[in-house]
């Protein structure tokens, strides 16, 4: 299981530098008005979004 947690860290990490780049060349701060001055709500989900695949195709292909 601490392969699961490596894969998912590094993924969440790339996710969050991936949607601020988004964000950096589209040149807005926040993606959504409904959570002012965090970034917006796709700020708070990015990691989550990035990782989910990964994690479930990880479980998918190695049944632990």
């Amino acid at each position: 299981m601490w392969i699961t947690a490596l894969i998912a860290g590094i993924v969440g990490q790339l996710g969050d530098l991936v949607e601020s780049r988004f964000k950096r060349d589209a040149g807005v701060k926040d993606t959504s008005a409904i959570l002012p001055g965090h970034g917006g709500f796709l700020d708070r989900f990015d990691s989550v979004i990035f990782v989910s695949p990964f994690v479930f195709l990880l479980f998918y292909y190695l049944k632990p």
